[in-house]
């Protein structure tokens, strides 16, 4: 497998970061992140399988990235977007957390869709904010690019999704980019954002995925995706310095993907530990 990370990653990551008020991206150009990035190269080149990567440092911009431009399916990581939208809704004060959708109200259906990942409350929220169609259109709103929303969870189960879809896809840039974007507070209220980090604290799905290897009590912020041969998790990791790091990895194809997803993981969060113990040791020199 080989890195594709170079200029691609660099022109998307420095346009999209450009749009949503954040440091333009600096992809590997540090020695901690060079190493990074061939660390996990390495890493996944000897697992079966292909597998997608990004991390996203949020506080300067900077990114690593394997197979960074490649379309992967989104499975349930697309609920994340369908939230967005609705949420988004609710800022503007066209729907309300109280409102009653098929006897439930919205914010206990993206209870059970974030933190349970269900399907039947996923699809009566994608109804609810008018179908796949109009997260694609939240979407280009706000200058995401490199995801596509097509169908319902049902139209996707019905048509079992399969490893080469075109369908229901995004890129590990493209997720990175559109967590970035949720925490920027440039398409969310405050209220909003902290409604669904919330929910993604208390992910019960992904318990052996990115949060698997993590030193204990680390905050993750996770939404999980599973389909027959697909196993992804994207969310944000915060480092002990509370620096926190947007991550995405999708997996398709070879087998025990799921502690492959847990040893990434470890890899990102040691090394951007390390590289804030590095410029603290360096500005305690400097003194």
């Amino acid at each position: 497998m080989k890195m594709r990370v170079h200029l691609l990653c660099r022109l998307l990551l420095s346009g999209i970061a450009a749009s949503f008020l954040v440091p333009a991206p600096a992809a590997a150009s540090s020695p901690e992140l060079i190493g990074l990035e061939h660390e996990l190269n390495m890493l996944v080149a000897a697992r079966p399988g292909e597998y997608g990567i990004a991390a996203l440092d949020l506080r300067d911009g900077s990114i690593v990235a394997v197979n960074g431009g490649i379309s992967f399916p989104m499975a349930s990581t697309v609920k994340l977007a369908i939230a967005a939208t609705y949420l988004a809704e609710v800022d503007q004060r066209q729907r309300s957390l109280d409102e009653l959708i098929s006897g439930r109200s919205a914010a206990k259906l993206l209870e059970l869709m974030i933190v349970r990942s269900d399907n039947y409350a996923t699809d009566q929220l994608l109804a609810a904010v008018g179908g796949p169609g109009a997260v694609q259109q939240w979407l280009s709103s706000r200058n995401i690019t490199g995801m596509r929303v097509d169908r319902t969870i049902a139209q996707l189960l019905r048509e079992r999704g399969h490893l080469a879809d075109s369908k229901d896809v995004a890129t590990p840039v493209a997720m990175v980019a559109l967590l970035s974007r949720l925490d920027s507070g440039t398409v969310l209220t405050a209220q909003s954002r902290a409604f669904l980090f919330e929910l993604m604290r208390r992910c019960q799905t992904g318990t052996r995925r990115i949060r698997a290897l993590l030193p204990a009590g680390t905050l993750v912020e996770d939404k999980t995706g599973t389909l027959d041969g697909i196993t992804n998790d994207v969310g944000f990791i915060t480092m002990p310095d509370g620096r926190r790091v947007a991550v995405a990895v999708f997996a398709r194809g070879g087998r025990d993907r799921q502690p492959v997803i847990a040893e990434v993981s470890r890899v990102i969060y040691d090394r951007f530990a390390d590289s804030t113990r590095n410029a603290l040791a360096m500005f305690m020199r400097m003194r």
